[in-house]
């Protein structure tokens, strides 16, 4: 199977904004069913946009969006690896964000590459952990 690829918030974002031609150009080159987001990005993406009071052109890129891409359940097996993959992290003196760590072990669970913006990911030296900055 090719490799598959989950993205942060931050990813989607650029996304949905549409003004990154090279992202973009790059995840055409991707198989359908090889890029998809965790619910948790979804939520993030649906809270952003109520807070700025739905403006149409951001939902109608979301949606777009939803159209190509599968969005994974948070289900038992990833927040069993949310515990043992925080809690390895912890151990290491690397924290983020409740969502930021939510999402990365989302990647680790499905054994799937995140994609983000977030650099500050590069410090998690976690085996099972793939990265790659887009």
């Amino acid at each position: 199977m090719s490799q598959r690829y989950l993205l942060d918030t931050n990813v989607v974002s650029h996304i949905m904004q549409g003004r990154d031609a090279e992202l973009l150009a790059r995840l055409t080159k991707l198989s359908v069913g090889q890029v998809v987001m965790s619910s948790v990005t979804l939520a993030e993406l649906e809270y952003g946009l109520h807070r700025k009071g739905q403006p149409v052109r951001l939902k109608n890129a979301l949606t777009q969006v939803l159209l190509r891409m599968d969005v994974l359940p948070w289900d038992e097996q990833v927040a069993t690896c949310y515990g043992e993959f925080c809690s390895t992290l912890e151990a290491q003196g690397i924290n983020f964000s409740d969502f930021d760590m939510m999402i990365a072990a989302h990647a680790v669970a499905v054994n799937a590459t995140l994609v983000s913006r977030d650099r500050a990911f590069a410090q998690v030296h976690e085996q099972r952990f793939r990265l790659e900055i887009w």
